[in-house]
């Protein structure tokens, strides 16, 4: 078989974008993997969903997304490879919104399965006004850029600790689909991009180690888990985790992971 042609999956790849973002082409969440696996010989198609709003309602567009594709290509499933929350949001789809039999795999990547107790922490010490400041103005900006009905709190909500604990005892790993996550690490504050860097510290002190956002904790999830080990000092970061930056990190080439991700997906017949 050709190199190009190692991602050619069974099925079409679906990539599912985390909380705060949105599938657009000027920010390009997913860096240079789409067109490395589409080189590679994947069919790859993207969740576009509202950059926030609850995973319940999240899970339901993913599913009519999920419906559309199969339309369009004929196929009878999909992969899915899901970051941060987008693979809470996948969960919900698979186990409430009648599409596990559509479903051939999912791999989440850096999702706070247990959720992110500094988010609870917040929650409980900020005033509710500045809180309420916050979701109006992020509302705003985004029904500004597209998004129909943007609600930031019930994002933020459902990616606490008392939320998403009881949720993932609720939420059984399903049987027939291929379930593996991915998870990544940040060693150093001053390694890591934006505001990265002052959150990395604050999340260490409620969730343990982390990769700027998400607790490492809290990323272990179905039959598999892959926690990647970086040689370098500096880690990999939430968004180091899908190419958003578009580097090649010391231990980390995120282009050729994914490739890796999907091209195991073709030797299993996915």
């Amino acid at each position: 078989m050709p190199q190009e042609k190692c991602c050619a999956t069974r099925y079409p790849v679906l990539l599912v974008h985390g909380a705060f973002f949105r599938d657009v082409h000027w920010l390009s969440y997913w860096g240079r993997i789409p067109a490395a696996l589409e080189q590679n010989g994947a069919a790859v198609y993207f969740g576009n969903q509202q950059s926030a709003e609850s995973v319940e309602a999240s899970a339901a567009f993913l599913a009519g997304r999920i419906r559309a594709i199969l339309r369009e290509t004929g196929s009878e499933k999909v992969n899915v490879i899901a970051h941060s929350k987008g693979g809470l949001d996948m969960r919900h789809a698979i186990a409430h919104c009648g599409i596990a039999g559509q479903v051939a795999s999912l791999t989440t990547v850096s999702t706070p399965h247990r959720g992110c107790r500094y988010l609870d922490h917040l929650l409980h010490r900020l005033p509710q006004w500045v809180i309420s400041a916050i979701a109006a103005v992020y509302n705003i900006g985004m029904r500004l850029l597209g998004d129909p009905n943007p609600d930031f709190m019930a994002a933020i909500r459902d990616l606490t600790a008392e939320v998403c604990v009881p949720r993932d005892k609720q939420l059984e790993i399903p049987e027939g689909i291929l379930c593996r996550s991915v998870g990544t690490c940040l060693h150093r504050d001053r390694g890591a991009r934006g505001f990265l860097r002052l959150t990395h510290g604050w999340v260490k002190k409620h969730d343990g180690e982390n990769d700027g956002l998400v607790g490492t904790h809290s990323m272990r999830w179905g039959q598999q888990f892959h926690l990647i080990e970086p040689t370098g000092k500096r880690g990999i970061s939430h968004w180091d985790a899908t190419d958003l930056h578009r580097q090649r990190l010391d231990g980390f080439a995120p282009v050729e992971y994914y490739l890796k991700l999907v091209a195991d997906l073709k030797k299993k017949g996915l």
